[in-house]
């Protein structure tokens, strides 16, 4: 189903809300979101060559424009690469992306995606849910306010494993609702 751009950010934040923020799955997202510099992308791009074009132009944007007014891109992208073993497969070519043009060790993408599994686990595992997204989405990351945000937090190292603890006693069902309940959600263009 296609939906007016404002839709799929608004499940996006209901995500981000409802799951990443709500859980403390990235401690480092409060800040961003809380101070609007969040800068949310719908890309319609039909193929995953023109969403690499989109994603270098999205680099470009992030870094022409100061921290304090965006600091992180979510480029979501609702009709590329739904599959999710295309997409992991794809995640190659944004790191040569992010070497050949210059990026590495300025930006870093995190990947999110609805059918998002990592290695090691079964399809319906609740840990999968720490990268479980409404829709396909690439997230830009500024690599030295991470660097920051990592040296003044207690125990980093502890996240990923807190995740999983969290996602698992909340369970798969209570994530896929989640989940549903964001994708219920629609917005008119203003």
């Amino acid at each position: 189903m296609q939906y007016p751009n404002a839709t799929y950010i608004a499940q996006t934040r209901c995500w981000l809300e409802n799951v990443v923020l709500k859980h403390n799955l990235c401690p480092f997202a409060h800040k961003p979101f809380k101070g609007g510099q969040i800068r949310y992308v719908v890309t319609d791009s039909a193929r995953p060559e023109f969403l690499l074009e989109d994603l270098q132009h999205e680099l470009e944007q992030l870094r022409a424009t100061p921290a304090s007014e965006v600091e992180t891109t979510l480029l979501i992208h609702p009709g590329t690469l739904e599959d999710f073993l295309d997409y992991n497969d794809f995640l190659d070519l944004v790191d040569a992306l992010l070497e050949d043009s210059g990026f590495a060790g300025e930006f870093q993408v995190a990947s999110f995606h609805p059918d998002y599994q990592f290695e090691g686990t079964r399809p319906n595992d609740a840990e999968n849910y720490t990268n479980r997204s409404p829709w396909p989405m690439l997230h830009l990351i500024r690599e030295d306010s991470l660097a920051q945000a990592v040296d003044s937090y207690p125990d980093v190292d502890a996240i990923p494993e807190r995740n999983i603890e969290t996602m698992n006693a909340l369970g798969t069902a209570h994530h896929r609702q989640v989940l549903e309940t964001c994708l219920q959600t629609k917005k008119e263009p203003e």
